[in-house]
């Protein structure tokens, strides 16, 4: 395997792991209204995700930066092509910190930060999904790499359908979290939304998937005529089964999370796998604008010596999270004045 492609799968392995660690919370944030309806129970959804979710957006800024690293041509495009999306999701995290810092020490504020609190959580889980649609659908690209379409553009009915689905999926990973974490009314009520959000999640990547092989046959066909195509399939098949088992038995919540969390991998992979070798293919104009593994990656020694660091320091923030998850296990009881 060459460089190109080592960074291609460390990469989609970092976002991957971003998607799945910050995308329970980020769903548990869109579910706060629902899940939560006194102040201990809103104190308890807040304490749910409270000791994990900084941790979790440094898998963000890993991927950003093997990205800018590894892929800089595919840095520059994402950034010229998307900055008002990328800003809108960087305001909606920034948003989400803030409202979650200043919840529990500003009362008289307290239904302006629950209203930034599901704000912040909504806007970039519809966003990222709305992103990875254009990436998978492709965009229109100059000989410079540069996007040459407009944002409007971006809201293209397939990959708003790849954003709602990204949705509805972080909501139902943000289910399962709350009914791992939660007690009481808050688990009860966590599980009452979790199997239907399921189904509909179901509902909606059965959608996308027919959707995708209509409107964007150059992915469905790369997944479909590889080996690890199918192996995500299959993955992605045996995952739902087990999820939908799990949710139906009583005290399988964390293994219900799990398996909802292989779902995520599995959607990821198939995405992957979808647009390799391509990174950002280019849509409208000619071929040879698409950025790939090898045009634009950077040289060799770079990514050599990125590599390295990377073997150095990934290990490093996976004993970090490994260690703030088994510090913090187990049900919430959040004493007043804790988020």
């Amino acid at each position: 395997m060459t460089l190109e492609n080592i960074w291609f799968v460390l990469v989609a392995v970092l976002l991957s792991a971003y998607v799945v660690l910050d995308g329970f919370d980020l769903g548990a944030g869109v579910l706060y209204p629902f899940v939560a309806r006194n102040e201990d129970e809103r104190r308890t959804v807040r304490a749910s995700i409270g000791p994990v979710w900084d941790g979790n957006e440094v898998w963000l800024l890993t991927g950003a930066g093997a990205i800018f690293a590894a892929f800089p041509a595919v840095y520059a495009a994402t950034f010229s092509g998307f900055y008002l999306a990328i800003m809108l999701v960087l305001f909606g995290l920034i948003l989400r910190a803030v409202s979650l810092e200043f919840r529990h020490r500003d009362e008289g504020w307290k239904r302006v930060w629950d209203a930034f609190f599901f704000l912040g959580s909504l806007v970039p889980s519809l966003l990222v999904g709305v992103a990875l649609g254009n990436v998978i659908r492709g965009i229109p690209l100059n000989e410079a790499g540069d996007y040459t379409g407009t944002f409007l553009e971006l809201l293209n009915p397939y990959s708003l359908l790849v954003g709602v689905t990204g949705l509805v999926l972080l909501v139902t990973h943000g289910a399962s979290w709350l009914a791992v974490k939660a007690e009481g009314a808050v688990h009860e009520r966590a599980v009452k939304w979790r199997t239907p959000l399921f189904l509909v999640c179901v509902v909606l990547a059965v959608v996308t998937s027919v959707a995708t092989i209509s409107w964007v046959p150059r992915a469905s066909d790369n997944v479909l005529d590889r080996p690890i195509g199918w192996l995500f399939i299959v993955l992605l098949a045996l995952a739902l089964v087990y999820t939908f088992w799990q949710q139906r038995k009583e005290g399988a919540d964390l293994r219900a999370f799990l398996g909802s969390a292989v779902i995520v991998v599995a959607l990821a992979g198939i995405a992957a796998v979808g647009n390799y070798p391509d990174i950002i293919p280019a849509r409208g104009t000619p071929e040879s604008t698409s950025l790939t593994v090898t045009n634009a990656a950077s040289e060799s020694l770079t990514l050599k010596v990125m590599l390295i660091i990377a073997l150095i320091g990934v290990p490093i923030v996976l004993f970090y999270t490994a260690f703030v998850y088994r510090t913090f296990r187990g049900k919430v009881k959040p004493a007043p004045g804790e988020y």
